[in-house]
C-alpha cells in the first residue's frame, strides 16, 4: 500500500489514525524522506496555525521547498480547533504543502470535514 501511495515520488496529504506509540511520526518522516520532501513537524498542542503560516511564508523560496512541497506533519491534529484547521485548507488545496496529520481520535468527529475530504485516511 505504501509503495502505491508514494509511486513516482508523489505523496498525497494524509491523516494517520492510531493509538499512541504505533509509529505515526516515524512513518511520516520516512515518507517525506523517501519522496524527497522537506519535513516540518508541528504540535497540535503547542503549535498554532498562525506560526505555521508565518514559517511557510518566510521559507517558501528555499530550494528544499521549491523542489517539492514540504510535508507539514501535524501531530495531534485533532487538538487544532476548527478555525486553525480551516487555515490549512488553502495550503493543502493549492498543493503548497503536503499535510500529514496524526491523531488518536476518530477523524470523522475531530477533523474538519473540508480538510478530511482533501486527505487520505490511513488507519
Amino acid at each position: 500500500a505504501l509503495t502505491r501511495l508514494t509511486a513516482g515520488g508523489r505523496l498525497p496529504s494524509l491523516v494517520m489514525w492510531g493509538p499512541p506509540g504505533t509509529g505515526k511520526t516515524t512513518l511520516a518522516r520516512l515518507l517525506a524522506r523517501e519522496t524527497g520532501h522537506g519535513f516540518i513537524e508541528v504540535s497540535g498542542v503547542t503549535g498554532s496555525a498562525a506560526e505555521l503560516k508565518k514559517f511557510l511564508l518566510e521559507h517558501r523560496e528555499m530550494p528544499l521547498f521549491r523542489a517539492a512541497p514540504p510535508v507539514v506533519f501535524l501531530d495531534e491534529i485533532h487538538r487544532f480547533n476548527k478555525a486553525q484547521q480551516d487555515a490549512l485548507l488553502p495550503w493543502v488545496e493549492k498543493g503548497d504543502v503536503t499535510l500529514i496529520g496524526a491523531t488518536t481520535e476518530n477523524p470523522s468527529f475531530e477533523i474538519n470535514a473540508a480538510l478530511l475530504s482533501r486527505t487520505r485516511l490511513f488507519v
